[in-house]
Order: structure tokens, then sequence, then C-alpha cells
């Protein structure tokens, strides 16, 4: 895998230049505007950061079934599967609560997100989004806690006025063989001078996922999703507009497959897996320098988890729900000071409120016992902070700065730990030089500090979690992250290149420690303690070469190394060196993307990784896929095919639970208006 890495890049970076790209894949590239990073349009090339960027041609010709699949293969982000049904993204090799998920600004993450992968991503509906970005290393001074290993930030889709009165329609379906995929998709807009609207209805009927070689099908593994989202944008005054948004995403019976496989059970899912957003947004421009632009915003997300097991031979049904409110209430605004002196400043409130329950059913005696939920019922979570980002220009020169003040009052109320309340405080900070030599090159270096706060689901876990057993734990510490960064992007000719060198610094880590000689029902016993340092360090690379018109090559790789410092062994879940490469040829309405996608084998495991049954004896093998994307847009349909992994490749992504897809095809077919 190393050697085709180093060919990959020897060959794009060899090839002449045979003419001067003029089609919309050089645009695409060259118009390319970033707003993670901080709060505020950049353009790619002038971003101080690590940006991965998927626009809306790419979410189309990708064909991702799950928004989790649509980031597969980008640049520093590597995804594990425990099931069909999940989707864990590894930025920087950390995921679930220390990556940041946002959407159009509002956090997903809540007070429950689990230590390690988790499903939460896939309760977004990829045919809502317009847009995703990944920013790799930073976040935590713009958007606030959880950010250790990067922010993501999902985009749905913008809506604008017109002169004159519009309607819009589409209608789309996806199949897929085997009966892995049915899908459905129907789409309405309207704008006008001062109204602008748009809605969707997503309906999703998932198979079992089939392996490639000698896996087969991997039974249960399929589900069913209904997602429906609704968007409005008001004209107020020339100034202010406002816009009120709703989404809703709703999966029943989600299996955890490993589960099925590998422990025991007759029954292990989530069901119903539901999650809601509602939001209202205001948004305005002033002509005072030091509020440009404004935007307040409030928000509304309600998650519903419901989990079912019974293992074979019992007669017993565990089942837990936990419902989590989620208040939100942010206000940004940014200031053009000078011409050359730019900054963004708000405030951030976001409210938590927890309910917990649970019971156990004895089918054979058909009893009924209530049992506490997972979470102590009533635990709230108030999360606060202020922040302010400046960004200075100076001739060839620009430095970026940045600082938030962040508080948590954390409440919990359990026979098992008693009255818990704590109140943590964080403060972090960014920085960066940039040095553009000229308008098409740019090398920079940055520090970003990071934080975690303690959560709910670090402090108040009660049961059985992944192969462990759980005890609450209380008086912990934020973790902490110190990201150093070195990065070099060029935009010449047909040529972009982006290039990264990071070292994250990591104290305090939340871990789970072994309670030595406890077990409950033959399962051992964990609590969570602030035990651990560590350090991950890496390099990405991302070339895309416009050697023609309409020809494109494409390549990245990503290289991660994880150590614990304190215990002098890998640190768990490090992705192996992994990467893409590939070839586009878009000639007008055709494309057509045969790509590689590989990983090398990862046998450096920590002692968790050894005892987790995911993860074969010595380590996950290597594996390379070949996918062909094609596709085709007439005035009014659009026919976009995928065929996937043809050499029916048997493989799994390291640390998850299911193989990934075998030879398939999948075909979608759009309608719009």
């Amino acid at each position: 895998m190393k050697l085709i890495l180093f060919l990959s890049i020897l060959i794009i970076s060899s090839l002449p230049v045979l003419a001067q790209p003029t089609d919309t894949l050089r645009t695409e590239l060259l118009n390319q505007i970033n707003v993670t990073a901080h709060r505020t349009q950049e353009t790619a090339l002038s971003t101080s950061a690590s940006i991965s960027s998927i626009n809306s041609t790419t979410l189309k010709s990708q064909q991702g079934s799950t928004t989790p699949d649509a980031l597969m293969g980008s640049t520093g982000v590597f995804v594990q599967k425990t099931t069909q049904g999940g989707g864990s993204p590894f930025v920087r090799g950390l995921t679930g609560n220390q990556t940041l998920t946002l959407i159009d600004g509002i956090r997903l993450n809540n007070s429950t997100f689990r230590y390690g992968p988790n499903q939460y991503l896939n309760t977004v509906d990829p045919w809502s989004l317009q847009r995703v970005e990944v920013l790799r290393g930073g976040g935590s001074v713009a958007y606030g806690t959880d950010a250790l290993g990067g922010t993501i930030q999902l985009f749905t889709h913008q809506l604008s006025f017109s002169d004159s009165r519009q309607y819009t329609g589409l209608l789309r379906a996806r199949v897929a063989t085997s009966g892995m995929e049915k899908s459905l998709r129907a789409q309405a807009g309207m704008s006008h001078q001062r109204v602008a609207l748009m809605a969707g209805l997503s309906l999703k009927n998932f198979g079992d996922l089939v392996g490639g070689d000698s896996t087969g099908r991997q039974s249960p593994s399929g589900y069913k999703d209904l997602a429906f989202d609704i968007k409005g944008k008001i004209y107020l005054t020339p100034r202010w507009n406002l816009t009120l948004a709703h989404q809703t995403v709703q999966q029943k019976h989600v299996p955890v497959f490993y589960k099925y496989q590998l422990d025991n059970y007759k029954i292990n899912e989530f069901h119903p897996q539901n999650r809601s957003l509602s939001y209202l947004k205001l948004q305005g421009t002033h002509a005072s320098k030091w509020i440009r632009n404004i935007a307040f915003t409030s928000s509304f997300q309600s998650t519903k988890e419901g989990r079912s097991s019974q293992r074979n031979g019992s007669s017993l049904l565990s089942q837990d729900e936990d419902k989590i409110n989620t208040l939100g209430l942010t206000l940004n605004i940014h200031s053009e000071f000078t011409k050359n002196w730019t900054a963004s400043s708000g405030i951030e409130v976001y409210q938590d409120w927890v309910n917990s329950k649970g019971n156990t059913v004895d089918l054979e005696k058909g009893s009924r016992t209530d049992k506490r939920g997972l979470y102590p019922n009533g635990s709230t979570n108030l999360n606060y902070g202020v922040y302010s980002l400046h960004q200075f220009i100076s001739n060839k020169w620009k430095f970026d700065i940045g600082g938030r003040i962040n508080g948590f009052r954390i409440k919990l109320t359990d026979e098992a730990i008693g009255k818990v309340s704590i109140s943590p405080t964080a403060v972090v900070a960014n920085a960066a030089i940039a040095y553009q030599a000229s308008p098409r090159s740019n090398i920079y270096t940055s520090f970003h500090s990071g934080f975690r706060a303690p959560n709910i689901d670090d402090m108040g876990t009660l049961g059985i979690v992944d192969f462990r057993y759980e005890l609450p734990a209380y008086g912990l510490k934020p973790e902490k992250s110190y990201n150093y960064e070195l990065g070099y992007k060029l935009q010449t000719g047909g040529l972009h290149l982006n290039m990264a060198l990071f070292q994250n610094y990591l104290n305090n880590l939340i871990t789970r420690e072994r309670v030595a000689g406890e077990q409950i029902d033959g399962v051992d016993v964990y609590r969570k303690e602030n035990t651990e340092k560590a350090q991950i360090r890496g390099a990405e690379i991302e070339i895309d070469y416009l050697f023609q018109a309409h020809w494109k090559i494409f390549g990245a790789g990503t290289y991660t190394y994880g150590k614990s410092i304190s215990n002098q062994e890998p640190l768990r879940r490090i992705p192996p060196l992994n990467g893409r490469l590939g070839i586009e040829y878009r000639p007008g309405n055709l494309f057509l993307r045969p790509e590689l996608l590989w990983a090398y084998k990862q046998t450096r495991l920590s002692a968790g990784d050894k005892s987790d049954n995911r993860i074969p004896v010595g380590g996950t093998p290597g594996w390379t896929t070949v996918n062909l994307r094609m596709g085709y847009d007439w005035k009014v349909l659009s026919l976009q095919a995928m065929a996937q992994n043809l050499f029916n490749t048997d493989y799994r992504t390291h640390g998850s639970g299911i193989n990934g897809a075998g030879r398939s095809l999948w075909v979608t077919v759009s309608a719009q208006f």
C-alpha cells in the first residue's frame, strides 16, 4: 500500500500540462469556499487549516446510501461501521464524542454521546444535504466542546429568492443488487421575491448487506428509514431575512450485526432510532464595522434511542430507552474593523434534558420488571460559551488568532451515585500564520487547543456497553488537546495540492478502566477515569490534477500514528495508512469515475483492541477495492450508477463489526423539474 501511495503521487506530480482546463472541474476547485474554520467564508486556498470539502456534485456522484458513506474516502477521514445502520467517522484518529458534528451550525453532539464509535451521524439524511466540510484538527474555539479530532459541518440545501415565482420538483429512486437498498425521494420547492421554500421526503428500505468473496449475506443488518425535511426563507427587509427549518429521521429495527455474529444474541437492535431538529435563524447586515453581519439561531433538537436485547437460550428481553431534548441559542457577529482586520465573535448556550428508562420482560412468565435506564433519569447538562476569532492581513501574510471561555453545569441524581453536580470550565485558543508567496500558493503553521467536557454518558452510565459493564463515575475533568500543524496548498494550472503534517498531544483522556476482580453476569466491570496521556501524529496529502479540459486524476493518502504515553502502547482504534486513487472524465453532461480505495493492515493494537472481538486476532488485514461511478444528465432526467467492489474483495474497515459490500450495482434515477 505504501508503494501504491508513492507511485500515485509520483505519477500525478510528473504529468505534463497538456491543456489549461476550463470546464466545470476546474471551476469547482477554484471556487471552493469553506466556512467551518473561522465561521466566515474563505476560499479553500487561503484557509490556514486542513479542510475536506464535499460539494453537491460529489455528493450526487458518490451515491452514498448514508451520510457516513458519503464521507468514506475523504482525506483524513476513516469510517468505522459497527453495523450497516451506523457509521462513525474517525478524524485524525479520534471519533465518537471526541469529534464534533454540526448541522447548519447547530450541534448534533449532545451530553450522552458515547466514547468510541456511535451511530448518530446516520440519523442525518444525505439527500437533505448540499455540502459537507470536515475541519481536521480543530474547532473547539469556534464551536466548543468535543472537537479534539476535528469538526464535521453538514449544510442542508440553501434557499434563494427569485424575481418571479418559480417552482421546482425532484423525484429520485435508487436500487441496489441483492435487495441491499430500495429508496425514494420526493422534493418540491418554490421561490419568489420575498419567500423561498423547500420540502423533501425520503423513504429507504435497506436489506441485509452482502459482503465480498466468501462473506455472503450478513443477516440481520437491514432496516427501514423515513426522513422528512422542510426549510423556508422569508425576506423581511433589504437587510434582514428569516430562515425556519425542521427535519426528522425515524429508523426502525436497526440490528447491531456483530452482536448476532459474535456475542450470541437472538435480538440486539436500536428501535426506535429517531432524531428531530427545528430551528429559526435571523440574519442581517449592517453598515457598522462592528456589526457587518449578525446571525441569531434558536434551535430545539430531540433524539430518542431505544435498545432491545435478548440472548440465545434466554427468556429475558432487556429494553432501554433514552430521550434527550436540547434547546440551543447562538449569536454570531461578523465584524470588519478595517480592510485588513476582521472578526467573528459570539455566544452559545445549549441545555440538555435527559430522560432514561428501562425494563426487563420475562417472555416465558409474561412478567415485566422496571429498572434504571442507561443514564440517571432527569439529568441535565448546561453548556455555555463565549468566543472571538480574529484575522489580520498584511501584504502576503495572514494571522489568525482566537479564544473561547466555556462553562458547564452537569447535574445527576441517582440511587447508585446520589446527587452529583459539577461545573467544569475550559479556556482554549488557536493561532495560525500563513504566507502566500503568490495568489496560487499558501504555506501555514497553526496551533489549536481543544477540549471535551465530561458528559452524562461519562458520569452516569450503568449497564452493558459494547462488551463491558460500566459503572457511574464523577469528579471527571475535561479532556484537552494541543494540535500543531504545518501545511502547504498549491493551485496552479491544473494542479491542486494540499499537504499537512500534524502532531496532537492529548491530556486527561477519559478512559474505561477495568475494576480488578469484578464481574457482573460474567461481564468485566469498568469505570471511566482521567488516566491517560497520548499523542497522535500523522501526514495527509491530497492531489487533483486536471491534465486536459475534461480529465482529472485524483489521489490522497493519510497516515496516522497514535500512542498512549501513559500505558506505553498503541492508542486504541487508530486507523491504518489509507487512501484513494482514481481518474474522472466529465465532458458536459457525462461523467465516468473509476477509483481505487485502499487501507494497509493495522497490527498496532492496544490492549483494548486485542479484547475487542470486532478486531481479528493479530489485527485487521489490509484491503483494496475498485469502484466505477458513472452518470449522465439529460434536460430533466439524471442517471447515476456505481459498480462497487468490482473484484468482490472481502474486507472491513478497522474496528468495524460488519464487512463492506461485495461486488454490487447501485443505480439512481432522478427527474428534476
